[in-house]
């Protein structure tokens, strides 16, 4: 089950808006046969680990350990209990059940009716972990959110300036997991802050994967037309409180290559904007969230209790004064990493 879950993980950015599985099958002690479910739409776990077997003959005494209960309906691939049983695995080993509606349960019922031997529940909390975003998504309707910030080893994300350069705190190792996250992600967001001084594109660059569909906070309609972020490239929604924006853009603003035009939602500012946006992304059909920052966006989802886990990277400098970093006080890291000098802390609320 261990290896199921090692499995699944090499689809952590093609296979959203599916959870995450992983598949092994055994016969005789022996590994026969693994899959993982590698993107969306595609073949699932359990019939990538069935067309890797070589000896077709051995599924017939062969136990098959799935990270996740077997799919039975039809979706946009035929339901993977009834390979299971076509191909007479007699045994199958389940991490955790499905909570998905048309599946939660009728799996297992259809593999027992069948007589397939059925276990379920090991490693069932890892494995329920390794759905966390699925789970967050279709349990609590919103989406898995994390947060995400760099800053320096005296506690700031930022120079105090109105104009300039941005600091860049991360090491090129270290922006390279930035942008696994982003692909890893459904959707990005930053403040105007952010999106005026920085002028980030928030898009993959330094890692292979999809790009994220970008938000930013905009509530009165002025961060210019010609930011990176309105280069129609990839989904840009901005958040904001006129149903006219943008109301400075024109038709020579508009790229040569842009592909996206950008969507305006409007929220309500008087209330945490956070939830909305909760709601907003769960409505899209978008699983997870990265909150790029700046400090008042991250620390309102933080303020909130509004978020799952966050990554913070501690550069070997010191600023002296300037934008202090969000607080995460009351939370201790589950996990930390050291690169050449970058602390990289790892928090689950």
């Amino acid at each position: 089950m261990r290896r199921c879950i090692e499995l699944a993980q090499n689809g952590c950015c093609y296979a959203a808006p599916n959870p995450l599985v992983g598949a092994v099958l055994v016969c005789n002690g022996r590994i026969i046969g693994e899959g993982y479910h590698a993107r969306c739409g595609e073949a699932h776990a359990e019939v990538n680990a069935i067309r890797s077997v070589r000896e077709t003959l051995l599924l017939r005494s062969a136990t098959l350990y799935v990270s996740l209960e077997p799919c039975s309906h039809y979706g946009k691939t035929p339901p993977c209990a009834d390979l299971i049983i076509e191909k007479q695995i007699p045994r199958v080993v389940v991490g955790c059940l499905d909570p998905f509606i048309k599946v939660a349960g009728r799996g297992i019922e259809k593999l027992r009716a069948a007589g397939v031997e059925v276990t379920t529940g090991l490693l069932e909390e890892e494995c329920k972990a390794l759905i966390g975003r699925f789970l967050t998504y279709h349990l609590q309707q919103r989406p898995y959110i994390t947060l995400k910030w760099a800053q320096s080893s005296d506690g700031f994300i930022d120079r105090l300036r109105t104009a300039g350069e941005p600091l860049h705190l991360s090491s090129p190792l270290t922006l390279m997991r930035v942008h696994r996250l982003r692909a890893e992600h459904s959707a990005i967001l930053v403040g105007s802050r952010t999106a005026l001084l920085d002028n980030p594109s928030l898009n993959v660059r330094q890692w292979s994967g999809p790009q994220p569909v970008r938000l930013v906070i905009d509530r009165r309609g002025t961060l210019p037309p010609q930011l990176h972020l309105f280069d129609g490239r990839q989904r840009t929604l901005v958040l904001t409180e006129r149903s006219d924006w943008p109301a400075t853009a024109t038709a020579q603003d508009t790229p040569d290559k842009a592909q996206y035009p950008v969507e305006c939602h409007t929220l309500d500012f008087s209330a945490p904007l956070p939830p909305q946006i909760a709601t907003l992304l769960h409505r899209e059909g978008l699983q997870s969230l990265l909150v790029e920052g700046g400090r008042y966006t991250l620390q309102s989802f933080i303020d909130l209790g509004l978020w799952d886990e966050a990554w913070v990277e501690e550069a070997p400098l010191i600023i002296g004064q300037g934008v202090a970093a969000p607080s995460l006080k009351e939370y201790k890291s589950v996990e930390t990493e050291q690169h050449f000098g970058h602390l990289i802390r790892h928090y689950r609320k």
